[in-house]
């Protein structure tokens, strides 16, 4: 056989018979162009579990597959393959798979003949997925859509986050609205990691004009010159903190239109981290933009390098789809969130392919024809594979009207404890009582900064009176303990603030995240400000605060810790509607 093709061939009886009976599903050999690349490995690693599959790792660096394979766990079979993409039609002809991926790339630079793969695929009538984020290549693609149906094989293209998962939400979003205008974006954690071809094509449309749908009619914007901000957060989950996303050349900027007669307009954005390196991008692709400057594609093993070696902060990831429509002829706003926490965010791009090919395996085949991959999975399908991950989701709506705290927690609110929506579940002027005990923490600094808030004495059975009373979008507490009061205000954040509970003591105001755990409300700081100021982050208040109820009454117990100064003061007791 050609060196192209070698590789590793090993195999028992048992993986044998198991495939077997995956090929009566019409599945059993799977090859992955570019199989030990990130979003080809994240598939083959989440296809691990499944004994009837063999996996065959190709890529044109023979040694890098092998390296995979041995590196590879799980009970699916894997092997090494020696394969230049363009060398497909000939490997088809000694080797013949069941389906091909390619997850290869950049898709935009597949040059004069981009669907060389699919025509392989459909001659020798195996079926095609792949990874593809080149809006022009996955658009295209339907040319190939009366020769894929011939052949009696499906050519779906751009099976990954954008557009399968920005569609299903926006078809879930298009039940009860109709859809004018639409904003999205993802934010990998910064330690996700990034493919050199990923960079290699953001990198290579910094500041070109990118196809988009804009005032009802095709339109374009520059692509990462063009930014916005947007704070992902599920209801009831920690918020990811505001994100710079800048447009991104993807998919759905051209195929989800079509699906939606209403649809204007439409943007899709990246958020990379560090923010520091994005705004760099950014002003490359405004330079670009504006002086015409040669491409910066030569730089992307640079910026490669320094992204997949600065990282830092919170590994955590998010995605959003924002839509404005009329409902029942009214203006209306809903979004829809994304939140993954840890190494499973990584995943998410390669989880439409991993579901297509479980569904395969129990006979549920896409139909014949070669198309974008824009209706291949619903919103239900991915629950499914978010199911036991730490990956949450949750809509939406514009709450106006609404509770403080209702509007903020959205459909959270609904799974607190009956006393907490009591309490939080009405705008009017009220007032409960109850008792408490105070402690102080010992240090001079806390001492200060108990008396310039006015913070309650020290002490045990305290009895306390907590006034709300409505302040414009607002609430002031003032809660008296033993006759002496202290006043905050609460209200909904804007802007960085945005989903989080703004509570303002004196010259000091924070941002609270409210989620929900269990019974309890947690109020975690994420942001400050003293005299109208952003503070840094390492002096950022700690502390637990929560509230929950018991034995029918509401119950608080907060704690206010700072670096420096360490505690400052904790206070924890119960109240009761007068």
């Amino acid at each position: 056989m050609d060196d192209r093709f070698d590789g590793t061939q090993g195999q028992d009886a048992a993986s044998a018979a198991t495939r077997e009976r995956a090929r009566h599903a019409g599945l059993g050999k799977i090859l992955i162009l570019g199989g030990y690349g990130v979003f080809g490995g994240r598939l083959a690693r989440l296809l691990s579990d499944i004994p009837e599959l063999e996996l065959v790792i190709s890529g044109r660096d023979l040694a890098r597959a092998e390296a995979f394979c041995a590196a590879y766990h799980g009970v699916a079979t894997v092997r090494p393959l020696k394969l230049n993409r363009l060398d497909i039609a000939e490997f088809l002809s000694v080797d013949r798979p069941d389906l091909v991926v390619d997850a290869s790339g950049p898709f935009q630079d597949y040059g004069d003949a981009p669907y060389v793969v699919i025509e392989a695929c459909i001659a020798a009538g195996v079926d095609y997925l792949d990874f593809a984020d080149a809006a022009d290549f996955v658009f295209g693609v339907a040319a190939l859509d009366a020769n894929a149906k011939q052949a009696g094989v499906f050519a779906l293209s751009g099976v990954s986050s954008f557009p399968v998962l920005t569609a299903a939400v926006l078809r879930e979003l298009g039940r009860t609205m109709d859809i004018v205008s639409v904003e999205g974006g993802i934010a990998p954690s910064p330690y996700a990691g990034i493919g050199l071809n990923v960079m290699r094509a953001v990198v290579g449309y910094a500041g070109v004009p990118v196809k988009l749908w804009r005032d009802g009619k095709p339109g374009q914007g520059m692509g990462l010159a063009e930014s916005m901000r947007f704070t992902v957060a599920v209801p009831g989950k920690l918020p990811l903190h505001t994100i710079h996303f800048s447009l991104v050349d993807v998919p759905d900027l051209q195929v989800l239109p079509p699906e939606h007669p209403t649809m204007r307009d439409i943007w899709m954005g990246a958020g990379p981290v560090p923010e520091i390196l994005h705004r760099i991008l950014t002003l490359l692709a405004k330079a670009r933009a504006h002086f015409q400057t040669p491409s910066f594609a030569p730089l992307s093993p640079l910026f490669y390098w320094v992204l997949n070696r600065t990282r830092f902060g919170e590994h955590r990831g998010g995605m959003f789809v924002r839509a404005r429509g009329t409902a029942q002829g009214r203006p209306v706003e809903r979004s829809w969130h994304l939140l993954a926490e840890g190494d499973d965010g990584p995943y998410i791009p390669s989880m439409a392919i991993e579901a297509l090919v479980r569904k395969m395996l129990k006979g549920e085949r896409p139909e014949p024809g070669a198309r974008p991959a824009t209706c291949a999975l619903e919103l239900a399908d991915y629950d499914e594979l978010f199911e036991g991950r730490s990956i949450y989701t949750g809509f939406r709506a514009d709450e106006a009207g609404a509770p403080l705290y209702e509007r903020i927690l959205g459909s959270a609110f609904a799974r607190l404890p009956p006393r907490l929506k009591e309490l939080h579940g009405t705008s009017a002027a009220r007032e409960w009582v109850g008792s408490a005990e105070v402690r102080h923490g010992g240090g001079r600094l806390a001492g200060l900064v108990r008396a310039l808030i006015g913070f309650p004495k020290a002490g045990k059975d305290i009895p306390l009176r907590v006034n709300f009373t409505p302040d414009g979008d607002g609430e002031r507490w003032t809660r008296t303990f033993a006759g002496k009061p202290f006043h905050s205000h609460q209200a909904e954040g804007r802007g960085r603030d945005a989903h989080l509970m703004v509570e303002r003591f004196g010259a000091a105001t924070f941002g609270l995240a409210l989620v929900v755990e269990g019974e309890r409300l947690l109020l975690i700081p994420r942001r400050w400000k003293f005299l109208g100021l952003p503070m840094p982050g390492f002096l950022l208040p700690k502390g637990i605060s929560f509230e929950h109820e018991e034995a029918g009454r509401f119950c608080f117990d907060v704690d206010i810790s700072a670096p420096l100064f360490g505690l400052i003061v904790a206070y924890k007791g119960s109240l009761t509607p007068l």
